[in-house]
């Protein structure tokens, strides 16, 4: 069993045992109270050159504790004023150390939309997330069957919410343009091995050119503002850059640091 397999298997409990506490129809009655979605694509064109997805997490399987003083209210409004284009908020709890209810805090803070980052595999995710406040999700294409990748797309659109789609290979990036995304990542960090390497944008884009015509994100294994100009020639709009700032002892600081390379 990959960390992938453990993970959805405990996501599908989660969601077993949420659902007995809440149903879709009270997550959509609570949905209704929120504001529309703050448009996600078009952030991340308004960062242009590359828009920036900067996120907000305080563990992961591979590493363990990222950030011991882990404050998102105020690393979300220094990324804001260093200029992300979007905040990515990790919500897994049980691996990732996450919070659904940072979701809120975040947007209560800044203007910057949000993507909830997790494991979503079922349509009943999209409403919490909505509901939560998220403006966007991320549907993992190695976690789902094309018809469930399908299903959750218009499960979201329904919604009025953005869906960034994660791809790891040449096969994985094909599902995704045959659902229609109109966001897809690239994650340059091997499932089974944990190694990133930006080498798997570039081999993605070169075998797949139409990935181009997307809003293409690569996500994972980002440091420099050297790394984010190399996947930008091959093609990415934007980047989702997570560790490197979380690791830095003022994340706003870091990231204005690539910024002001990025724009200079």
């Amino acid at each position: 069993m990959t960390i992938l397999d453990k993970i959805l298997a405990t996501k599908r409990e989660e969601i077993a045992a949420g659902m007995a506490l809440k149903s879709e129809s009270v997550l959509l009655d609570e949905l209704a109270a929120q504001p529309d979605a703050r448009p996600f694509a078009d952030a991340l064109k308004a960062g242009a050159p590359v828009g920036v997805i900067a996120e907000i997490k305080k563990a992961s399987p591979s590493a363990g504790i990222i950030r011991h003083r882990f404050q998102p209210v105020e690393i979300a409004l220094g990324y804001a004023a260093a200029g992300a284009a979007c905040i990515s908020v990790l919500t897994d709890e049980q691996y990732f150390g996450g919070k659904l209810a940072t979701i809120a805090a975040v947007r209560r803070c800044t203007a910057c939309p949000i993507l909830r980052k997790d494991f979503i595999v079922h349509p009943w995710q999209v409403a919490e997330s909505r509901a939560a406040g998220a403006d966007a999700i991320l549907l993992i294409a190695a976690a789902l069957q094309q018809n469930e990748l399908d299903l959750l797309l218009e499960r979201a659109q329904q919604l009025g919410m953005a869906a960034l789609v994660e791809v790891h290979s040449v096969a994985e990036a094909t599902v995704a343009l045959a659902s229609g995304a109109e966001m897809i990542g690239i994650n340059n960090r091997n499932l089974a091995t944990f190694e990133t390497r930006l080498e798997t944008t570039e081999e993605i884009t070169a075998a797949l050119p139409q990935l181009r015509e997307r809003m293409l994100v690569s996500e994972s294994g980002i440091r420099t503002a050297e790394d984010i100009q190399r996947v930008a020639a091959a093609g990415a709009r934007a980047v989702l850059v997570g560790e490197a700032l979380m690791r830095a002892p003022d994340p706003g600081a870091a990231l204005q640091k690539l910024t002001d390379v990025l724009r200079s």
